[in-house]
């Protein structure tokens, strides 16, 4: 059976603001299977956003056993990020999951794996899924020249429109949300 998957997210911290995105492409194999699918997702009344790439099914059971996390340890989004990938690493089930997850909230921007990761970006800039190195790359050389010209959500948005137009599995059907 050929699964859903494939899209960008990326993850910028720039002067005092975080913003997230990704684009809306889904594909099955080689097709795409839709073009518009929400991967950004806002969590504790707005407070935290996610965006998560790899299998949809799979993504969204991440971000419900995230959501149940940050319920337990009262919004702690590093405590919460680092017990998800306990349990993830630890438990049969959720090791089958084949997803990846951005977490940010007003301060950090973090990378949950599911092989036991919480990574912290040394340059406040995080990319998931298939496109993530193009954004990346666009990220880093934007954010490293913007100065006061771009904001974190011009830097989020521009760097995926480029790998939109590099990443066969990208398009430009973008959402994206800031905090602060």
């Amino acid at each position: 059976m050929t699964k859903i998957r494939s899209t960008t997210v990326c993850a910028v911290v720039h002067k005092g603001q975080v913003a997230i995105g990704a684009d809306g492409q889904a594909t099955m194999g080689n097709t795409v299977a839709k073009s518009n699918v929400k991967k950004i997702r806002k969590l504790q009344d707005g407070k935290i956003v996610t965006g998560f790439a790899g299998s949809t099914a799979d993504a969204f059971n991440l971000l419900e056993k995230f959501d149940e996390k940050l319920n337990a340890f009262g919004g702690n989004m590093k405590r919460s990020a680092i017990e998800l990938a306990k349990d993830w690493r630890t438990d049969r089930y959720l090791r089958k999951l084949e997803a990846m997850m951005i977490v940010a909230d007003k301060d950090e921007v973090l990378i949950i794996s599911g092989t036991g990761d919480v990574l912290e970006p040394d340059n406040q800039i995080a990319t998931i899924g298939s496109g993530s190195m193009y954004a990346q790359s666009a990220a880093t050389a934007l954010k490293k020249h913007a100065g006061d010209k771009l904001s974190a959500e011009d830097i989020v948005r521009e760097s995926l429109h480029i790998a939109a137009d590099i990443c066969i599995y990208t398009n430009h059907n973008l959402v994206v949300e800031t905090i602060g």
